[in-house]
Formats: C-alpha cells, sequence, structure tokens
C-alpha cells in the first residue's frame, strides 16, 4: 500500500504533471484581482491578481525543466518584440530617473518607476505562462476548461451578489464581510455587480477581453471544449446577463461592437445560412413556420428592449443618450467621465514636454495636477477632491495608450504598438492550418485582440492578465506551429 502511495505521489509531482496543476491553479483563480493577501503591498496597489501564486511557482519550475532537458521551451516572435519595448521602457525610466520632478505627496519618482517596472514584469510573467503552457490543441483544450472553470466560479459569486442586491434572502453586511475575505473591496454600494474582482468595470473587462471571446468562438465555429454541447451558450448566455449587470457602459459597448465585427469578419457563411433558413419560412407558405419565425423575431426585440429598460434604470447610463450638455467638454462630465478626461489631458502634457522619451515609466502622475485642463477644475468633484491638499492620492492617466505616450514617448509607444501588431499577425496565422480547433483560437485570439485594443482606452495597467492571457496562449499556439512546420 505505501508503494502505491509513494508511486501516486510521484506521478502527482512529476515533470509533466505539476506544471499542468500550477497553470490549472492560475487560470481557475484568475477573476480574483484584488487578492487582499499580498505582503509588502500598500493599501493604494488594487491590482493584486490571485494567479499571481500559481504562477511565481509555475516559471521558476518550467526554467529548471528546460535546464534539465526534461521539456523545451520555445522561442515566440513576440519575445522579440516584447523584448525590444521592455529594453526601452527600462531606458526612459531611466531618463525619468535624470529628469527626477519633485516628490507628490509622499511618492518619488524612484519609487514609483520600481513599482511600475514590477508591474509590467508581472503582466510580462502571465504572457509568458500562456506562451509556455499552450503547444498543441491538447494545451488549449486544457487551458480554456480551467479557464471557464474559472468563469463558473465568477459567474456563482456573481449570482450570489445579486441576490443579495435584488432579494432580501442574503443580509448585504455579512456578504460583504464574506468578500472582504479575500478581496481589497466590499460590495459596490450601487447595487452593481462585480463577481471576484475588484469593481464592476473590471469584471466587464474581463468578461470582454478573456471569457466572452473564448465563449463566442466556441459557439460560432462550434468547436467544443467540454462534453457537454450546451454548456459554451449557456456560459456565454450567463456571461451576457452579468455583463449588463456590472452596468459598464465601457465593457458593454466593447463587447457589443467586437461581436458585430467578428461576426461580420468571420461569421458570415452562418449568417447567410441562418438567413437562408429564416426566409424559406416565408417561401414554404407554412402558417406554423411563418409563426414560429416571427416568435424569434419578437424574442429578439424583446430581448433588446428589456436589455435597454434594464440598462436606463441607472441613471449613470441613461446619461449616455440623455444629453444636457452644449459642448463635448461638458457631454463628458455629464456623463462622469470628466475625470479620466481630465487626467488624460494631463498626462499629455508630459508627452508634450518630452515627445520622443516620455518622463519615464510611472512618472506621469507627476506631471498631471499642473496640465489640468481649466474646465475640469471647477466642473468635477472628483478633480476637487484630488487637489484638496489633505488629500494623498497619486492620479493616473486611466488611459493605457496616454500612458505610454506620456512615460515612454513616441518610440515606446510605437514599439508597444509593433508588439500588438505582431500577436494579431500570430494569431492569423492559425488559420493557415484548416483545422477546427485552430479556427476557434483565431477568432477567440482576433476577439480577444480587438477587444484588448479598446479596454486600453479605459484602463492604464500593465499588470491586468486580461490584457496578456488570450495573446500569450495564441503566440504559443502559433510559435509552436511554426516549429512544426519548420521540422
Amino acid at each position: 500500500m505505501s508503494l502505491y502511495n509513494s508511486r501516486m505521489k510521484i506521478s502527482f509531482l512529476s515533470p509533466e504533471t505539476l506544471p499542468r496543476l500550477l497553470w490549472a491553479l492560475a487560470m481557475l483563480t484568475l477573476p480574483v484581482t484584488s487578492f487582499r493577501w499580498f505582503p509588502g503591498l500598500g493599501e493604494s496597489a488594487l491590482v493584486r491578481p490571485l494567479a499571481l501564486y500559481p504562477l511565481a511557482f509555475l516559471l521558476p519550475l518550467l526554467l529548471v525543466l528546460a535546464q534539465r532537458k526534461k521539456i523545451s521551451l520555445v522561442w515566440a516572435g513576440a519575445f522579440t518584440a516584447l523584448g525590444v519595448f521592455v529594453l526601452f521602457t527600462l531606458f526612459s525610466a531611466s531618463f525619468g530617473a535624470l529628469i527626477n520632478p519633485i516628490p507628490l505627496r509622499g511618492q518619488t519618482y524612484d519609487g514609483r518607476a520600481l513599482r511600475a517596472l514590477i508591474t509590467l514584469f508581472i503582466g510580462i510573467a502571465f504572457f509568458i505562462g500562456a506562451v509556455w503552457m499552450n503547444k498543441d490543441e491538447a494545451d488549449l483544450r486544457f487551458t480554456v476548461k480551467w479557464i471557464f472553470a474559472g468563469l463558473c466560479l465568477n459567474l456563482a459569486w456573481s449570482g450570489l451578489q445579486a441576490v443579495t442586491f435584488y432579494t432580501g434572502w442574503l443580509d448585504k453586511e455579512m456578504v460583504t464581510h464574506w468578500q472582504l475575505a479575500f478581496s481589497m473591496r466590499e460590495l459596490v454600494r450601487t447595487n452593481r455587480i462585480s463577481g471576484l474582482t475588484y469593481e464592476p468595470a473590471w469584471l466587464a473587462g474581463q468578461l470582454a477581453t478573456i471569457y466572452i471571446p473564448l465563449l463566442f468562438a466556441a459557439v460560432l465555429t462550434k468547436y467544443r471544449i467540454t462534453l457537454v454541447r450546451w454548456l459554451e451558450p449557456a456560459l456565454l448566455g450567463l456571461s451576457t446577463l452579468v455583463l449588463l449587470a456590472t452596468y459598464s457602459r465601457g465593457g458593454l459597448l466593447i463587447t457589443l461592437g467586437v461581436t458585430g465585427l467578428v461576426t461580420l469578419l468571420f461569421g458570415r457563411d452562418v449568417l447567410r445560412a441562418m438567413w437562408t433558413w429564416f426566409m424559406r419560412g416565408f417561401t414554404e407558405r407554412r402558417f406554423t413556420a411563418f409563426i414560429f419565425r416571427l416568435s424569434i423575431v419578437l424574442a429578439i426585440a424583446g430581448v433588446i428592449a428589456g436589455a435597454f429598460i434594464f440598462l436606463s434604470q441607472k441613471n449613470y447610463f441613461r446619461r449616455l443618450w440623455e444629453i444636457n450638455a452644449g459642448s463635448l467638454s461638458e457631454y463628458i462630465v455629464d456623463i462622469n467621465a470628466g475625470a479620466r478626461g481630465a487626467y488624460s489631458v494631463g498626462a499629455l502634457g508630459a508627452f508634450e514636454e518630452y515627445p520622443l522619451t516620455g518622463v519615464g515609466l510611472g512618472g506621469s502622475g507627476f506631471y498631471i495636477y499642473q496640465n489640468l485642463p481649466d474646465w475640469s477644475l471647477t466642473t468635477v468633484p472628483e478633480i476637487a477632491k484630488q487637489l484638496n491638499p489633505a488629500s494623498r492620492l497619486y492620479p493616473n492617466p486611466k488611459n493605457l495608450y496616454v500612458r505610454l505616450l506620456a512615460e515612454t514617448g513616441l518610440i515606446g509607444f510605437v514599439l508597444y504598438l509593433a508588439v500588438q501588431f505582431n500577436l494579431l499577425g500570430e494569431t492569423l496565422s492559425l488559420l493557415n492550418r484548416r483545422e477546427d480547433w485552430a479556427r476557434f483560437a483565431a477568432i477567440a485570439g482576433v476577439f480577444a485582440w480587438l477587444a484588448v485594443a479598446l479596454y486600453n482606452f479605459t484602463q492604464d495597467s500593465l499588470t491586468t492578465p486580461n490584457i496578456w492571457i488570450v495573446p500569450g496562449i495564441l503566440a504559443g499556439l502559433a510559435a509552436h506551429q511554426s516549429n512544426k512546420e519548420v521540422q
């Protein structure tokens, strides 16, 4: 018996199984973005992915196994472009140290630069892990299964929040204590669903850039990851409902727009078949066929109307079309985007001073206050709160592209775009394989790439796994398939 147990233990911890176990844990815990129990981080560090724990063990293990010739690690083409970008960010950080702006509210440039570099390397770690753990169809299926498992946890916790908000079955204070056991934030006071993330916009970002791309591609291509064929459509429907419940304007608009574009790019055959089937019901002159198709039209119209009415309940969302502004700046303020717009304008002031190199990674916040637009000083309460002498808040651009322009200049911005278009090219290369799994992966990758490209207009963190996971998976698959063709 002891010999059997020892063999089971050796098999469980073998080079083949332990990395997959750690990777599965990383994908399972991906939804938890603000894990409370991270040593050495202050309260201001909000992006704290729980998945970083298993990833921190996985990457060194892979390097050790590769050094001992137990496994082989591929060098993806994206690594070269990404490496050039990283080298330039290190240069810009050094240049920022030479500028050495005046400390702001206890924050020094050296401290902000070090923090920014750490967050960049954390994000890259997720990308490298995704590349190395996805070589072929079997690895892709394994990864996506565990991503879906994490989604199920996210949807379950979102459902618990919905029950708490909209029924009297659970006490809100009690559920808040449950959430604070793992999260940096209590339940959102406006009754918006945030799931396992820090805030509703973060949950919407996860759905738009990781989960919905994979689910939509599975439904569009009819390529199933799980044995239960209705599971992917069901998860897609539930994810859409949760996305609506976040009331995230950016997340909803990004998902809606990218879904339409990807459908036009890759789903024209499906649309043509659906249209042919739909019109056949009117040519057959059968009353039942006509009623059935009419009921589908009414159901779709009802869903759209219901979603519109649901979203209209929140003044935060309703302001998008209830326009009471005489100018663009007034409209931006009216829809509660004034602070974001002001931070971006302020950060661009740093870009204007140092257009080629920027002010150094992490340094844009030192230049925002002095470059705020005049309209924001009197009409945006959040700006007034930030400018309060007693405030200890450090401003951020709230837009990754603006941040890169301000902190790495035009050169760093172009290098970042080069990385992104390299990833898009590798994703599209999978379409040449003419296999079901490759088409599924490519469509999911294009969906995610477009969603991330738009999502970066609404956030400025390089740490968040959202912008690295799916592109990393596609880069790994493309690199391994390319190596096969060469061999």
